[in-house]
């Protein structure tokens, strides 16, 4: 097989636009949002995904539909708020923080996901981060239990 210059330059552009698109495809992080259609905090917590560069999908579910997807999905009781979120196989309930979601898929652990229980304010979505109150982010075990994955301080 003769290696020509114009098979050598289709193969260099080959490779070039496969590694721009597997960067694209690395950055774009997508999340699927199953929320209450007419709650304004979910949609405050989705715009603050989307201005962090993901990718959102939602879908509207409320009352005991909602609830029977965050129990079926491993999420306890104790651990719900208003939203669920699912990214790469993890779920996210309530108002978490961008860099606890980054955080998470970065670390990858064994685990249901991440929650922030009730609707702390100043939390993503609830009100200003420098007036909030003290909230702590939840990582769910596959058995049930939780851990505290990171502290916020109140503000």
């Amino acid at each position: 097989m003769t290696l020509t210059r114009r098979a050598m330059m289709a193969s260099a552009a080959s490779f070039a636009a496969a590694t721009a698109t597997a960067g694209l495809a690395q950055d774009a992080l997508s999340i699927h949002v199953m929320k209450d259609p007419n709650c304004g905090c979910c949609t405050a917590w989705i715009k603050i995904l989307r201005e962090d560069g993901f990718t959102v999908t939602t879908e509207r579910s409320f009352g005991t539909l909602l609830i029977r997807h965050k129990l079926d999905s491993g999420i306890p009781q104790k651990m719900t708020s208003c939203h669920t979120g699912e990214i790469e196989g993890y779920m996210i309930e309530g108002h978490v923080p961008t860099a606890d979601i980054r955080r998470l898929l970065a670390e990858r652990p064994e685990a249901v996901g991440l929650a922030v229980p009730g609707m702390p304010y100043g939390s993503p979505g609830m009100g200003p981060e420098d007036a909030r109150e003290a909230y702590d982010v939840f990582l769910i075990r596959k058995d049930g239990s939780t851990e505290v994955f990171t502290h916020y301080e109140a503000a």
